[in-house]
């Protein structure tokens, strides 16, 4: 004999529909309900721990520890990158001095060869003979040596130094307070800050 119910004919009777209120107000007090799997004890926010993702006590899980060698690793990748970089900029800039270095070498051993050019057109300018294409040929040359810093120096009236000039005359005077060139014999030249040749120069000091 079956248990479901029967009307008064004899004919099962079904039973009755049955509806699941996910209303999230209630309409009764006006608030929000929880969802349904934070309701139930058996959600997924009551379901703990997902499986594979627990290590044993005391030990690290090896995601976890995986993911801490990946990151010491990357911080010793990018200590090693930063040493070869300050490496690199400090090579360049050695390759540039040098490379200074050798020019200015290069110039200065150029202005030794041609010093007794140099001091004839000297001679010829003082004597107010650098005139019509010699003149032309000379002023071209030493524009050119300028060019590469070459500079011709000393001139009557300047302090003597003897880091630059070298004294062949010496004589005292009353007119000066301190020593003084007071000729310049042979001109002086340098490139840059080397002295190439020191100007060769009459010097006066004060009685």
């Amino acid at each position: 004999m079956s248990d479901q119910p029967t009307n008064e004919g004899g004919t099962p009777q079904e039973p009755p529909p049955r509806f699941t209120d996910k209303r999230r107000i209630d309409p009764t007090t006006g608030e929000v309900r929880a969802p349904a799997d934070e309701q139930s004890p058996t959600g997924a926010a009551a379901a703990g721990p997902v499986d594979g993702l627990e290590a044993p006590e005391g030990e690290k899980h090896p995601v976890v520890a995986a993911l801490e060698a990946a990151e010491q690793i990357a911080g010793e990748r990018l200590e090693d990158l930063q040493r070869l970089q300050a490496e690199f900029v400090n090579y360049r800039k050695r390759v540039e001095r040098d490379r200074l270095v050798a020019r200015d070498q290069t110039v200065v051993a150029m202005v030794e060869a041609m010093l007794g050019v140099l001091d004839d057109i000297d001679a010829a300018r003082t004597h107010d003979e650098l005139t019509g294409p010699f003149g032309s040929v000379a002023e071209k040359l030493e524009t050119t040596l300028g060019r590469f810093g070459w500079e011709r120096y000393g001139a009557a009236g300047e302090p003597f130094d003897p880091n630059v000039h070298e004294a062949l005359m010496h004589a005292h005077s009353d007119d000066v307070t301190e020593p003084t060139v007071v000729q310049v014999l042979q001109a002086g030249h340098r490139v840059g800050e080397r002295i190439v040749r020191a100007a060769r120069v009459a010097v006066a000091e004060p009685e």
